[in-house]
């Protein structure tokens, strides 16, 4: 019995640990899934856009430069294994005001702008997040516009 625990151990040495599970999205993850998803939905996710969702994040909800970084790194998870836009956007939809939607909006665009480069693909699921959260072409043309006045402002 002995040879077969050792090999048991030995072929087991090298296997990764199962991660720790995800919470449950709330609206500060939602958001921030939302930003990875627009990030990734390019199939390019740069630099830029990582440096962008940290700082939104570490804006929006007081943290830190660590605190934001992990942050991101769990709704990256969360973004992987989440089925749909569509339940980050209600979770926002139900938990917070109309101000806060729109002003999640303009940190998505923020996130969509911040390499320079409008792809198709980020403008669909903008879309998507708009429609789901409720808000008008209007509200997002002014989301925009706060955003690209932000972005013309920080970098």
């Amino acid at each position: 019995m002995e040879k077969a625990s050792l090999l048991h151990r030995l072929l087991h040495a090298f296997d990764a640990p199962e991660p720790a599970p995800l919470p449950a999205p709330d609206e500060k993850l939602a958001l921030g899934a939302l930003m990875v998803r627009v990030a990734m939905s390019d199939h390019s996710y740069k630099f830029a856009e990582v440096h962008r969702i940290d700082l939104l994040l570490g804006r929006l909800f007081g943290l830190g430069p660590i605190e934001a970084a992990k942050m991101r790194a769990t709704s990256e998870r969360l973004e992987r294994d989440a089925p749909d836009t569509e339940k980050f956007g209600d979770i926002l939809r139900k938990t917070i005001s109309f101000a806060a939607r729109v002003d999640a909006l303009e940190a998505l665009w923020e996130v969509t702008l911040a390499d320079g480069v409008r792809r198709e693909e980020e403008l669909e699921v903008l879309e998507d997040v708009r429609q789901t959260l409720g808000l008008s072409p209007d509200d997002s043309d002014a989301a925009r516009a706060r955003a690209e006045t932000e972005l013309g402002g920080s970098q």
